[in-house]
Parts: structure tokens; C-alpha cells; sequence
């Protein structure tokens, strides 16, 4: 055999691998409905990386297994109505309602589609401000009486992960019901054996259920991101911070870790606990491990704690549509004056950009915030990429460099105010596993405002000069890692 045709069979042999491998890559992509922006995402990764981009989609790009569906579907439905009978009993106890027009619809849209019910009479508190934030949380855990729920994406084995966890262990042995859920691949050192502690003082630990069955089921790319804490029933907290050092500013690589939380008493925190039972029930393996919708994790207040309504609302891959992204898109649009968003990942789809760009258009005041340095390379380059596509069309654009921004939250007139876990991504909107409150307050809603106003002080206004000063090759990769965005 001649070197030619030694040459023409290898030619044959590669042409046909590519061609294997490009069939086999549309026909993994198109076994499940995707969005068009996933669809070519996955199929740029599965040609150009034939071997590990099929490894990559093994764990990140399946969709969410039948039996996981399944078991977060089970949850008994008449509990959760009579929970939430009995948060619209509380309510006929204030006057206070929501007003316009553009709140009722986005009110009745999360209630419909998600059932969660409005709260009203809640006292709200935020912490930017990691210590601030734990000391409080800390206090509230000591003066557990009955039980104490902990979900966490990310708890770290390091000082603040050790004295949380010393700190629910004191409570079991104490006799208090203490229950953590945690995702394993959230942080090092979220593993059981971590938990070791807490099981042996009576309290008990589960890795969230999509973390489960390695090779079979785990589904790398959706994520427990949620941050929950219920204490005795009535007091809830959630927002951006993970339990972890750099949460309180002692990363070298970060600094100082800006970030939003929120402690809510009232009957809010019903939803908050809701989502606990529902997240625990669909984790644990045992049947006899399961939770009951018993009366003392939802406890009436005796007192009036304060005149704030607001919704409290789930949202992941097991959900059939997207109901946190569609309702902030509601926002959006009903906004008339304002719309200010802090947001660690700016990768919004297609509909979240058409409508910041009516918003823009309709003359409504846009302004996005985002951190001026990376914990992700591609997610940040990719962040950059769009927040140069919308400045140039209208959207102030302002970069935080007073440490990491990782505050998810949104401001809307003087009307309407978000916060909790929920990041302007592709993979909060339809991968991850997020809450968010939407508060219906002037009050709130003004507290946030200047919140956001004294962080403007540690930015820098992106302009068209800054835009014009990136080189090509940081130009490649923020192009390179949009065309990646839907599935990073």
C-alpha cells in the first residue's frame, strides 16, 4: 500500500468520525425540546470537543431525570392549600393591599402559576453586609425554641462553616429539631461526613436529591441554589449569601463581598417553609425521614410584626415554565420611571433582553450592576459581552469595584422590589433550583432604592470609550463565551 492511499484511507477514516460525530451530536441535542440558543450551544460543544463535549453533556446536559420530577410532584396539595388558608387568614387582619395596576397583574400572575399567596403584615430587614448578616442570623438560631431549617447552596468546611455548624449542633443537643439540605457540589467540604456532627447530636442532614446516583442520575448543571432559613416556624431569611469565609470578606481574591439578604418575620416565612418541606420531602431516601405539614413550622404571629405584603416564590427545572424570569419580566414592563438591577451574571435570553429594551425605549430609567472582576472566567467574559449590547442601545451599565457584587435584587418605581438568589442568567432562569421575594412597599422598595444609590458611589459608569479601549483578544473571548452562555 502506497503512502497515497494510506493518506485517502486516513482522510476516509477522519471524514467519517466527524461525520458520526456531528450526527451523533444533532441527534443527542433534539431527543429533548431546548431553546434555539441551547440547542447551538450544545452543538458548537459536542463538534468542536468530540470526545469531551459528549462527556460534558453525560452530566451537564441531560435533562431533569422522571424520578426526580416525580418526587417533587408528591407533595400533598391540601397541605399546602391549608397553609396557605391560613396566611390569607392573617391577612384580613391589615387593610393595606396592592395598588396599581401593574403590581395586581404581577401579584395574580405569581399567585397562578406558582400558588403563592400574597403576605401581608411582614417585617422586613436586609443585611449587605456578610457579619452583619451571620451575627443576625446566629442570634435568631440561639433563640430557637422548637425547630430550625437550613438550605444552602454553597457551606463551606472553613471558620464560619465550623461555628454554624457548632452552633446548630449546640441547638439538637438542646432537643431543638434542626435539618440541613445542602448540594454537595456547591462547596468543598459540603459533604455528608461534614454533617457528622449535627447527625450524632439528633439533627439531621440530606444532599439535595439531584446530586444523587453519580453515574445514572446527577445532573451536574441543576443546581440547589436556593438559601433558605426557618426558625420555629414564623422567621425566614434568604437572599445572596452562602455560608463561607469569602462571604464575609476573607477571600484574598475577592475582598469585600457585597451581597443582599433578607430576615422576613411574618407569614411570608410560610412559603419559605413550604419550599424547605417540599425541597427535604423530594431529598431524603427513607419515607420515615419525610416531613409532615405540621402546625409548629407554621406558626400564627401573636402580635402584629409589621404592615409589609409580599409573595415569596420557587422556581426550578422541575416547573413548567419559567416563573421567576417571567416574573420579573412583568416588571419590567410595568415599570414607568425606573427599573435598577444588581446582578453578579448578566446573561439574560432573548425575552429578558426585548424587554429591558422596551423599558429602555418607553423612556424608563435602566440601569444594571454588575462586578468589575471574575469568580467564573466565562460567565464574566460573557457577562462583559452583554453589558456592552445593551449600553450601546440605552442601559446605564455600572461596574461595582469595591470587592464582589453578588446581589441579586430589583427595584421598580417606587413600587416594587425583589431580592433572594435568583441571578440574571440563562441558568437561573431554567436550571437552577431559586427563590425570590417580590415586595409590595414603598417603604422597602425606597430602602433598596438607597441601597443601590450608595453602591453607585463604588462604580464605574460604563461608556462608549471603555468599550472602544478592549482589545480584540478580550473582544474574542467575550464573544466566544456568549456563544457558550446558555449552557455555562
Amino acid at each position: 500500500m502506497n503512502f497515497e492511499m494510506e493518506m485517502a484511507i486516513i482522510n476516509w477514516v477522519f471524514f467519517g468520525l466527524i461525520l458520526v460525530n456531528t450526527v451523533g451530536a444533532i441527534v443527542t441535542v433534539f431527543r429533548r425540546p431546548r431553546s434555539i440558543t441551547s440547542v447551538l450551544a450544545w452543538l458548537l460543544t459536542l463538534i468542536f470537543f468530540p470526545v469531551l463535549g459528549f462527556l460534558i453533556y453525560l452530566f451537564c446536559g441531560r435533562g431533569i431525570d422522571g424520578e426526580t420530577m416525580y418526587r417533587f410532584k408528591q407533595e400533598h396539595i391540601s397541605r399546602i392549600t391549608e397553609i396557605n388558608g391560613l396566611i390569607h387568614q392573617n391577612n384580613k387582619k391589615f387593610h393595606r393591599t396592592v395598588k396599581t395596576s401593574g403590581s395586581e397583574l404581577l401579584e395574580k400572575y405569581l399567585r397562578n402559576v406558582e400558588e403563592s399567596p400574597l403576605a401581608k403584615g411582614n417585617a422586613v430587614s436586609f443585611y449587605t453586609d456578610g457579619k452583619e448578616k451571620f451575627a443576625a442570623l446566629f442570634e435568631d438560631i440561639r433563640q430557637a425554641k422548637n425547630n430550625i431549617h437550613v438550605e444552602y447552596y454553597a457551606f463551606f468546611d472553613d471558620q464560619i462553616g465550623n461555628e454554624f455548624l457548632d452552633l446548630l449542633v449546640e441547638k439538637a443537643k438542646e432537643g431543638v429539631e434542626v435539618r440541613v439540605i445542602f448540594d454537595p457540589w456547591g462547596a468543598k467540604g459540603s459533604k455528608p461526613k461534614f454533617f457528622d456532627p449535627l447527625v450524632a447530636a439528633g439533627g439531621k442532614a440530606t444532599a439535595f436529591i439531584t446530586s444523587r446516583d453519580l453515574i445514572r442520575k446527577t445532573r451536574l448543571n441543576y443546581h440547589l441554589h436556593r438559601k433558605i432559613v426557618v426558625i420555629d416556624g414564623l422567621i425566614g431569611w434568604t437572599g445572596g449569601f452562602n455560608v463561607g469565609d469569602q462571604y464575609l470578606g476573607r477571600s484574598k481574591k475577592f475582598g469585600y463581598w457585597r451581597d443582599t439578604h433578607g430576615r422576613i418575620v411574618g407569614t411570608a416565612s410560610f412559603t419559605l417553609q413550604e419550599i424547605f418541606i417540599k425541597d427535604w420531602n423530594a431529598s431524603v431516601q427513607n419515607e420515615e425521614d419525610q416531613l409532615e405539614y405540621e402546625e409548629r413550622y407554621f406558626m400564627m404571629p401573636e402580635e402584629e410584626c409589621g404592615n409589609v405584603s409580599m409573595q415569596i416564590v420557587s422556581d426550578g427545572p422541575e416547573s413548567e415554565e419559567e416563573i421567576l424570569k417571567s416574573g420579573f419580566v412583568k416588571m419590567i414592563l410595568a415599570a414607568e420611571e425606573k427599573l435598577w438591577i444588581q446582578t453578579p451574571y448578566l446573561i439574560p435570553d432573548d425575552t429578558m433582553i426585548n424587554a429591558l429594551l422596551i423599558a429602555v425605549r418607553s423612556g424608563v430609567d435602566v440601569r444594571i450592576m454588575i462586578p468589575d472582576m471574575p469568580d467564573h472566567a466565562f460567565i464574566f467574559r460573557a457577562t462583559q459581552h452583554y453589558a456592552n449590547y445593551l449600553h450601546k442601545r440605552g442601559v446605564k451599565i455600572y461596574s461595582y469595584n469595591n470587592g464582589f457584587l453578588h446581589s441579586k435584587t430589583i427595584v421598580m418605581d417606587d413600587l416594587i422590589s425583589s431580592f433572594g438568589s435568583t441571578n440574571q442568567d440563562i441558568r437561573s432562569y431554567s436550571l437552577n433550583f431559586e427563590v425570590s421575594a417580590f415586595v409590595y412597599d414603598e417603604e422597602v422598595t425606597k430602602e433598596m432604592q438607597q441601597i443601590f444609590e450608595a453602591d453607585m458611589k463604588n462604580c464605574t459608569l460604563l461608556t462608549d470609550e471603555i468599550i472602544e479601549n478592549q482589545g480584540r483578544w478580550l473582544r474574542f473571548k467575550q464573544n466566544f463565551s456568549r456563544l457558550l452562555s446558555p449552557i455555562l
